[in-house]
């Protein structure tokens, strides 16, 4: 080549680069205008995540201007944009049209937004690129446009919660034989006719498909048994009728999930299923893990083929009309957790094997035919958490062998016609039952057990319509937790213990139809929560006036006293004798005595016990060099080299008892809590009964003026935050076996207060820095009720298991990133927060990310980070994962196993930070799916050695 040549194609060459330079300058700046002409239908505001959005002031920035912007990413090379995610910004405004100029558009998440009008049928022209549409949780209405249905190569699709009417468009799922989509979500809409895929429309790919709380009718279509790869379908709440299609069952192996209730149709839960249950049910999907068919009116017996369902965990076919005797088939399914039978007319004797299901947790054979004894096999149920057999013709004694059930939280066997005396052992055993005790309406005789005392976390117990006497005894006020308390119709004599008077939380009492005699204790006035009271029919005698927890009460609740009198409404009136001799008499008394008294009794008071007490207060008083000696040998006088961490409640330092005993001692700052509650005594006597072993235990408390510490034992694996990110503490790493045992055991943990504690509490301050690893590795939350001790439980507990203290109060706050969405709006503390929190930790754990790190998707929450990615865009995450918490030296065969655990952890997360609590799982559910989880990753043999002790698998249910 000549050099004219040369020089002509190098020229060409140069040409074309700048050509090609201005187009790609074009494109970027086309998309940046589109991007301005979006945000000019919003709402103007300059606070929110917008307001970077500017115009450059040259060509030659454009693209880092727009790659920059909040929301926005390019691809490689800075000439396009690919994805916008604005999502959770309370944006307000209509979806302009303009957005589907962004040709090279694969992500669009404009989600928990305010979005009002209509979805542009434009969207449709990004055909050859989008993949994921996400336009839930707005205020959309109208239609849906058909022109969505040209996405064919969409894989995500959420337009849930919005306000669209009118049908679904056919062309949305049937654009082709090859439809990519795997995720379809267009629930809670209010959307009508018929689902709309024929038979000729294929989506393989689907994985979920939730329809739920619209106003579809129609049929079930067979067409979605193509669907083979379904695991999760949602269509309750809709106006569906027809029958269930037998291969939407059978044709989908991998089917988890299926939810059909409150339809038209025979189906499943709510409706008005008729017929039988026949052995057919043996070609159900081995995989399946619940069967829910309760309120249906389904007759006939149970098949035996149900022991077909290998994998099944949860089996509810109450309130039918199920007859004959429970099938010892049923038995066979060793993974059973949860079995309710209840309210059918199921006949014959309880199967002894039921002692043999080695999971079961809950088991609830109530309102039936069943007749014989209570089987001794149920000793071995080590996991049952809930035995209710209650409204059934069981005989014979209350079993010694349910002694051996330690788990148990409650027990009703009432209703029956069980006989024998009340079997201490069986009592002494369940001192940890949580919830309630109930034997009434049976044939029980003899006394209450003294050990019926040590149930100190139960709410209530029923023991009324029985044979039982002797006298009540005091004991019993040492149930603290009690709430309701129910001895009416039975032969007890004697006084009224005034120690249940003094019980902090009761609520009811109901002595009604015995013998017993004296005046009614004035502790029982007294109460600040007694609402319901009856002593009616007995022997009481005295005044009673109408003040305290006595002044809303009637005659009612003291019918069949004669001897009583006094201001009560409806209650005769005392009458009045020796008007002066009453009141001269203390009088008399008062002056002969104080001489006396003074003479004499000083010197006897100060020799008794009362009196060295009284000596011993003004030792202290005096001796404050004693004291502080004192203190300081036990945490180094609070200095700051004993000093192991703070936090929003106070400093904890460590210490050490005389008698070796580490220790933490948390003391907590009145400066941050404000005003400390008059009954913190009262409140950590009932949190040093919340035992858990998932929970911190509290050894004891120091309560004095302008100072309350808690004393906790000192864990020596410190907290679980070292060990998150031990690059900055000089901690060990954990492993994936171990981080799995210690969700599990903190779900435990959090589930147990939410649900069974002696009083209710919300963390409401759940992050890696309060759970806490024993030598074991076993992890214990802790600081799990001191915002009761701080603000008190008149200002924290209501009926709807919430808190009442609101944002403003300063303790509402929490930590930053764990605080659940709803806070933030002057919501009320409640058990959905901390699901939102145990969420994150998932999250958190997975994605070696802390939430509070800003450059977390430019800004957004953990959650929509994670979300970004889900589910197709994962890998990155869980290879890191991965390679963060895979145990050292252990076979690449279970790589697969750890990567499934490590995409449950990712779901399970997304699933607790979703944004509206009631969307959330609660603790007990969470609890149970990472229980599962935890024997799901032992399932590979070479694990099973790195097990932490105490950490198997409990049902929870």
């Amino acid at each position: 080549m000549d050099y004219c040549s040369l020089l002509s194609f190098s020229f060409l060459i140069i040409v074309m680069t700048v050509l090609a330079s201005k187009d790609k300058d074009e494109l970027i700046k086309r998309d940046q205008n589109s991007l301005l002409s979006f945000r000019s239908s919003i709402v103007s505001d300059p606070h929110n995540s917008l307001s970077t959005w500017v115009s450059s002031s040259s060509s030659s920035s454009s693209s880092v201007d727009v790659c920059n912007w909040f929301g926005v990413k390019c691809n490689n090379d800075s000439t396009r944009v690919i994805e916008l995610d604005i999502s959770g910004q309370d944006l307000r405004g209509e979806i302009s049209p303009s957005i589907a100029n962004l040709t090279a558009l694969t992500v669009l998440d404009l989600s928990r937004n305010l979005f009002t009008g209509e979805i542009p049928n434009e969207i449709g022209s990004l055909h050859k690129t989008l993949k994921q549409l996400s336009l839930s949780e707005n205020l959309l209405q109208g239609n849906i446009p058909h022109e969505l249905g040209s996405l064919n190569r969409l894989v995500y699709l959420d337009l849930g919660t919005n306000r669209f009417t009118g049908q679904i468009p056919a062309e949305l799922f049937c654009n082709g034989s090859s439809s990519s989509l795997q995720y379809i979500d267009i629930s809670n809409n209010s959307l009508t006719g018929e689902i709309p895929l024929k038979n000729h429309c294929h989506l393989r790919e689907l994985r979920f498909l939730l329809l739920w709380s619209n106003k579809l009718a129609g049929d079930v279509p067979p067409s979605l048994s193509n669907s083979t790869n379904l695991k999760w379908i949602d269509l309750e709440s809709n106006l569906l009728t027809g029958e269930l299609p037998s291969q939407v069952i059978t044709n989908m192996p991998h089917l988890q999930f299926l939810y059909l209730s409150y339809n038209h149709f025979l189906e499943l839960a709510g409706n008005s299923l008729g017929g039988e249950i026949t052995s057919s049910i043996r070609h159900l999907s081995v995989n399946l893990v619940q069967i829910h068919l309760d309120q249906n009116r389904i007759h006939g017996s149970i098949p035996p083929e149900i022991s077909n369902l290998l994998n099944l965990t949860l089996l509810n076919l109450s309130s039918n009309l199920l007859t004959g005797p429970i099938p010892r088939e049923l038995c066979k399914l060793s993974k059973l957790e949860r079995v309710y039978l209840s309210n059918n007319v199921l006949t014959g004797e309880l199967p002894v094997e039921l002692g043999d299901i080695p999971r079961l947790g809950l088991l609830d054979l109530s309102r039936n035919n069943l007749s014989g004894s209570i089987p001794d096999s149920f000793a071995n149920l080590s996991q049952l958490r809930r035995l209710l057999l209650y409204g059934n013709h069981l005989s014979g004694t209350v079993p010694r062998s349910l002694g051996k059930c330690i788990n148990l939280e409650i027990l009703d066997l009432s209703h029956n016609n069980l006989s024998g005396k009340i079997p201490p052992e069986v009592v002494s055993s369940l001192r940890n039952l949580k919830i309630y005790l109930n034997l009434s309406s049976n044939h029980l005789t003899g006394a209450i057990p003294l050990e019926l005392s040590k149930m100190d976390m139960v709410l209530s117990i029923d023991l009324s319509s029985n044979e039982l006497s002797g006298k009540i005894p005091p004991q019993l006020g040492s149930c603290i937790a009690l709430e309701h308390l129910n001895l009416s119709r039975n032969g007890f004599f004697g006084p009224l213990p005034a120690s249940l008077g003094q019980l902090p939380y009761l609520k009811e009492l109901d002595v009604a139809l015995n013998r017993l005699t004296g005046a009614i204790p004035p502790s029982f006035q007294r109460s600040s929560t007694l609402k319901n009271l009856n002593f009616s029919f007995n022997m009481f005698s005295g005044n009673v006036s109408d003040r305290g927890s006595f002044s809303k009460l009637t005659i009612e609740s003291f019918l069949g006293d004669p001897l009583l009198c006094g201001s009560v409404k409806g209650m005769q009136t005392c009458k009045k004798k020796h008007k002066y001799a009453v009141i001269l008499l203390p009088v008399l008394l008062s002056l002969i005595a104080t001489p006396f008294l003074c003479v004499f009794g000083y010197p006897l008071v100060r020799r008794s016990r009362f009196g060295k007490n009284l000596t011993v207060y003004d030792e202290e008083e005096a001796e404050d060099e004693e004291k502080q000696n004192r203190k300081d040998r036990t945490t180094g006088g609070f200095s700051s080299s004993s000093l192991v961490g703070s936090g929003r409640f106070g400093h904890v330092y460590k210490g050490v008892l005389r008698n070796n005993t580490k220790i933490a001692v948390k003391v907590l700052d009145p400066k941050t809590a404000v005003e400390f509650s008059g009954s913190f005594k009262r409140e950590c006597q009932i949190l040093k009964r919340t035992r858990h072993r998932n929970l911190i235990r509290i050894i004891t408390t120091c309560s004095k003026p302008g100072f309350k510490a808690l004393v906790l034992p000192l864990m020596p694996n410190g907290s679980l935050e070292r060990h998150l990110y031990p690059g900055e503490y000089s901690s060990r790493s954990l492993d994936l076996v171990q981080l799995v045992s210690i969700c599990s055991d903190v779900a435990e943990g959090i589930a147990y207060l939410h649900h069974y504690s002696p009083v209710k509490v919300v963390h409401c301050d759940l992050k890696p820095s309060n759970i806490l690893l024993d030598d074991d590795m076993t992890a214990l939350v802790t600081d799990f009720g001191i915002s009761r001790l701080v603000q008190g439980v008149e200002d924290t507990v209501s009926t709807d298991d919430s808190v009442s203290f609101g944002s403003t109060d300063g303790l509402l706050c929490g930590s930053v990133g764990y605080i659940a969405p709803e806070y933030g709006m002057g919501r009320r503390a409640s058990i959905h927060g901390d699901v939102y929190s145990f969420g994150v930790l998932l999250l958190e754990i997975v994605s070696g990310r802390r939430p509070t790190d800003v450059a977390v998707n430019g800004g957004s929450s953990l959650h929509e980070f994670i979300k970004s990615h889900y589910p197709n865009s994962l890998e990155g995450i869980i290879e890191q994962a991965l390679i963060r918490w895979k145990p050292q030296g252990k076979p690449e065969r279970c790589d697969k196993l750890w990567r499934e655990v490590i995409l449950e952890m990712i779901e399970l997360g997304l699933v607790c930070t979703q944004y509206t609590p009631s969307t959330r799982p609660n603790m007990l559910d969470v609890a149970h799916e990472m229980g599962q989880l935890k024997e799901y990753l032992f399932a590979c043999p070479s694990l099973l050695h790195n097990q932490p002790q105490g950490t198997q698998g409990e049902a929870i249910s």
